[in-house]
């Protein structure tokens, strides 16, 4: 079975353009992915997509404008309300800033590695299959004191023969096992590692925030392996929104990647699996994708990775929790063009390839759940902008037992349903 059918997707792809498209078109901004290729290679994969202008114009003014806001308050609350801010006080806060940044970049960077990955790809030539080997970099994060390293699946990839981490002293530790990733067309691009021996060396593991507690405008930090080259790198910015989803694709394949935050802190190619942070030093996001439009980059949120660590943690593999529907994320839009009363929420529409939105033997299956069916809420959770299908059970494992409040035939109603682990096929 094809298994864009057993993920949460929005495969069945909504008529109304509400989302960000595939497109090669050369004077249009592109999304490539982070992938882990050094710099001295210029073979470099890219996730290319249409990123619409107008969407972001309002975003441009507010990552002008962030920068100065909280300073701002603090000077007017100094000088009162009738004076100006002086250069320098402007100074002040600009300078306040910086430390609190560098502060932060000391505290975070030791559990922040670069990943360095060996890969071996078959090709058809003119005598024959050839193999040829390279070299690519990225970026994790280690999330246990075991030396479990968190980062993108584009990183190691299936074709990937060795794996080794330099940590932020210049410490080379090269016993290092993938333990899992998540399916080439799964929308979460996640992967951990493992690292066998530290060579006695003590591992710093870095703070887990919770990303719903971000706003747009909030102060950001990247840290990242920058081009392949420069370890530790690091970038602020805002974040510039959230519950992005896009189409990304390396020239040859393409994959949906859902539920993202946007950021204009500066992400390049290398920094794909590093920390995106909050101001208190928190990992709120992993870093995934970057756009060629200036300032324009993407981040996966913590909490939809949450469930994944658990697993992880718990039972030294990944297993990812699923419903086992094929669905359309709801707005006023794609609400109207299906004449439904209900503005949010996963719609499981019927499928118009023949196959049905409901994965046989799933756990919606087993639960009665029906196409047409509006998912709107999973343990209180609402479905929205802010909250997708995946995002939500990203943060349960398999396992657990989930109460699904849906909308069927204008009516709500309540389903428990017991999360499975997604087949791999």
């Amino acid at each position: 079975m094809d298994s864009k059918q057993i993920h949460e997707t929005d495969e069945l792809k909504s008529p109304i353009a509400n989302r960000v498209n595939i497109s090669p078109v050369r004077d249009e901004p592109n999304i490539k992915a982070l992938h882990s290729t050094k710099a001295h290679k210029k073979q470099r994969r890219s996730f290319i997509s249409r990123v619409k202008g107008a969407q972001y114009g309002l975003l441009v003014l507010l990552a002008v404008s962030a920068g100065f806001g909280g300073g701002y308050l603090g000077a007017r609350a100094q000088y009162g309300t009738g004076g100006s801010i002086t250069t320098e006080v402007r100074q002040q806060i600009v300078s306040s800033e910086g430390e609190l940044i560098s502060e932060i970049a000391k505290q975070v960077g030791p559990s922040v590695v670069s990943i360095s990955v060996k890969t071996i790809s078959t090709q058809r030539g003119f005598f024959g299959t050839e193999k040829s080997e390279s070299e690519g970099a990225g970026t994790g994060v280690i999330i246990n004191e075991d030396g479990t390293i968190l980062t993108n699946r584009h990183v190691v990839s299936e074709d990937t023969t060795s794996v080794s981490v330099t940590l932020s002293d210049g410490t080379i530790l090269d016993d290092v096992d993938v333990i899992g990733r998540t399916a080439e067309n799964d929308p979460l691009d996640i992967a951990f590692l493992k690292i066998q021996d530290t060579k006695g060396t003590k591992l710093t593991v870095a703070k887990i925030g919770d990303s719903s507690e971000s706003e747009v405008g909030d102060r950001v930090i990247a840290i990242g392996n920058a081009l392949g080259q420069f370890q530790n790198t690091v970038t602020s910015g805002i974040l510039s929104g959230y519950g992005r989803d896009i189409e990304a694709t390396d020239g040859t394949s393409s994959e949906s990647l859902q539920n993202l935050f946007q950021t204009d802190a500066a992400i390049n190619p290398g920094n794909s699996g590093g920390p995106l942070m909050n101001l208190s030093g928190e990992v709120i996001g992993i870093n995934v994708a970057v756009a060629d439009a200036n300032n324009i980059g993407f981040a996966i949120p913590i909490n939809d990775v949450k469930g994944l660590m658990a697993s992880v943690e718990k039972n030294g593999k990944l297993e990812r929790p699923y419903l086992g529907v094929r669905y359309v994320s709801l707005t006023d839009d794609v609400a109207y063009y299906y004449n439904l009363s209900t503005k949010r929420g996963a719609y499981i529409a019927p499928s118009q390839d023949g196959n049905s939105s409901i994965i046989s033997g799933s756990p919606a299956e087993k639960a009665g759940l029906k196409e047409k069916d509006i998912i709107v809420s999973i343990n209180g959770t609402d479905i929205d902008e802010k909250n997708s299908l995946v995002s939500v059970l990203g943060k349960f494992s398999v396992g657990d037992t989930v109460e699904v409040k849906i909308v069927r035939d204008g009516k709500e109603q309540t389903l428990k349903m017991k999360l499975e682990a997604a087949p791999e096929s």
